[in-house]
């Protein structure tokens, strides 16, 4: 087989089919709860925190003090960005809780469907019948 023949054949398998339509999926769920948080629980949580901005909390290093972070990083010293991770912390816990909360719906529903798509157990032979073939064996 040729380079593209081989390379058509590889596409077309049903995992790379399957994982492309995973990359596109999620880059989409991305986006609903990179949304979901800054629009919707973001402002929520800076109400809870007097409106606190955590990305503008900084300290510098050189012993300066600045008004802002735009003036300490056009004095070019050296800052500590400590609420950029703060506010990383905060979205990954948030982030993490609304995933959790649509695998958890999404685990009950497919044990739902398992539960309605199980075939049901075969019928055993009642007690009656066992006690019949039992009957009959003695009898022989």
């Amino acid at each position: 087989m040729g380079f593209f023949s081989d390379f058509k054949a590889s596409l077309m398998k049903g995992d790379v089919l399957s994982l492309a339509t995973a990359v596109v999926i999620g880059g989409a769920f991305g986006k609903i709860v990179g949304s979901a948080v800054d629009d919707v629980i973001m402002p929520i949580v800076g109400l809870l925190t007097g409106g606190i901005d955590f990305t503008t909390k900084f300290i510098t290093l050189d012993g300066n003090s600045y008004a802002d972070l735009a003036a300490a990083k056009t004095a070019g010293a050296a800052v500590i960005t400590y609420g950029n991770l703060v506010q990383a912390i905060i979205n990954f816990v948030i982030i993490s809780f609304f995933i959790f909360v649509v695998l958890r719906a999404a685990e009950k529903a497919r044990k739902k469907e398992e539960v309605v798509a199980a075939p049901a157990a075969p019928a055993g032979p009642t007690q009656e019948e066992l006690l019949t073939q039992i009957r009959d064996l003695l009898k022989k």
